[in-house]
């Protein structure tokens, strides 16, 4: 009888200890693709979470990003090594925040990544980032504007984003984008793409997805936290801030249009706002 009793209470706790796993899985699978989860150690799913809390809000971000001192342009300046000339000056690169990542650095970022700050945020190699843009840029140019979408459902990017469109022509989702529009021959605004931008693969992982079902290629703004899967050329920066996505689609129209021999007038402020 009490052999009985013991299996009982055994079964009645093994349901409950899945039950308690599952939901721990199901609360990371909504921050994490399921190809990047590792079930086996439920510490280690509760240690990424525990990361992923601790780790800073956009809003947080976009506020450190807006604080960029005097003191701390010439400090990264300094820290920077600039053998070859860059597409913007270093000193607006710093300015916009483009290299300040978050406090979580995934596999995929970490070489990205040289130093972090003193509370802990991480440093995005700027060289890396003007090297990575430009072979993003070279990629870019072999298609034409109709055949481009860009995605940023996070609203810092959709002032950025929608004088991108303006001036490119390429055609841009802001807020929500609809799945299947370019996957689901039956939608009544269904279009055929040949390439996808992207602000975010986590936030905007709906033209992500869809773009990796027709196996086209995928240009993404990629920060600290993110994971690149399915992503064709990493763009490293600060994806969290106005300003830091302002001056990406900056130099990506710029030497778009260059290339297309589309007329091109604005200014960096045009799509980050004021600087100073």
């Amino acid at each position: 009888m009490a052999e009985t009793k013991e299996i009982k209470k055994i079964s009645k706790e093994k349901p409950k200890e899945e039950k308690k796993k599952k939901s721990l899985v199901e609360e990371l699978r909504q921050k994490l693709s399921e190809e990047e989860l590792n079930l086996e150690n439920e510490e280690v799913v509760k240690s990424r979470l525990k990361e992923i809390k601790q780790d800073l809000s956009d809003k947080e971000i976009e506020e450190l990003s807006s604080k960029i001192s005097k003191e701390e342009v010439e400090e990264e300046k300094k820290s920077i090594k600039a053998e070859a000339e860059t597409l913007i000056p270093i000193e607006d690169y710093i300015k916009c925040a483009v290299h300040l990542g978050t406090k979580v650095i995934t596999p995929h970022m970490r070489k990205f990544v040289y130093k972090r700050r003193a509370d802990g945020l991480a440093v995005i190699n700027t060289i890396l980032i003007d090297e990575k843009l430009r072979e993003a840029i070279s990629f870019m140019i072999n298609y034409s504007p109709e055949t481009i979408y860009i995605a940023c459902k996070r609203e810092a990017g959709w002032p950025a984003v929608r004088k991108f469109e303006e001036i490119t022509n390429i055609r841009a989702f802001t807020k929500k984008y609809p799945p299947g529009v370019t996957t689901n021959l039956e939608l009544e605004d269904f279009f055929e793409s040949e390439l996808t931008l992207i602000c975010d693969p986590w936030i905007d992982k709906n033209p992500l997805f869809d773009t990796a079902r027709l196996k086209k290629p995928v240009i993404s703004l990629c920060d600290t936290n993110n994971f690149t899967t399915h992503v064709t050329k990493i763009i490293p920066c600060n994806n969290k801030s106005g300003k830091s996505i302002g001056c990406i689609l900056y130099i990506i129209a710029r030497e778009y249009c260059k290339a297309k021999k589309i007329p091109f007038k604005a200014k960096l402020e045009d799509f980050t706002g004021p600087l100073e």
